[in-house]
């Protein structure tokens, strides 16, 4: 049985990544899913308070055997270059516990736009807010934001024995 960390929307927040990398290490997952707008705040979005890029590529990169990431609407292609997992991918599709999941940013494939499935799990970020529902038989999860919340709390998604469940933390 696997334990996994799924998260979106770091934005470049040092204090926020730490958080996440201190949670990751205590809830003994195996992996760590990020589902896009990791280094960049985007042109929509205030630089958060403690906004250091550099800060969270030093916190990610000694992860990179345990990161799977998607590309998030605010990637560059410079972005690859500083990170040595791949960013890049629009979407990946990854099997859990016989569980298919297909993980994408959100900006493009979403829960009112999804992809051609057969069942599982659709995981996206994006939108800044928590998500848990069905979709003509599709489990559609967000698990909100760790840096820009829309819905009043940071928060990330854990998996284990089959199930989801969030994790949330105040500011």
């Amino acid at each position: 049985m696997a334990r996994i960390l799924i998260a979106s929307d770091i934005h470049g927040d040092a204090n926020t990544a730490e958080r996440l990398v201190e949670i990751y290490k205590a809830s003994g997952a195996e992996k760590l899913l990020l589902l896009g707008d990791i280094l960049y705040h985007g042109p929509r979005n205030d630089l958060t308070r403690d906004y250091a890029p550099t800060e969270v590529i030093a916190l990610l990169n000694p992860m990179k055997d345990v990161i799977y990431c998607v590309r998030g609407n605010c990637e560059a292609e410079v972005d690859q270059m500083v990170l040595p997992f791949n960013c890049m991918a629009d979407y990946a599709l990854l099997e859990c516990d016989g569980v298919p999941m297909y993980l994408t940013h959100g900006h493009h494939a979403n829960p009112d736009n999804l992809p051609a499935l057969n069942g599982g799990v659709f995981l996206s970020g994006h939108t800044h807010v928590k998500l848990d529902k069905l979709v003509d038989g599709i489990r559609c999860l967000n698990p909100g934001s760790v840096s820009i919340p829309k819905d009043g709390s940071h928060s990330c998604l854990v998996y284990e024995n089959g199930d989801f469940r969030f994790h949330i933390w105040e500011d």
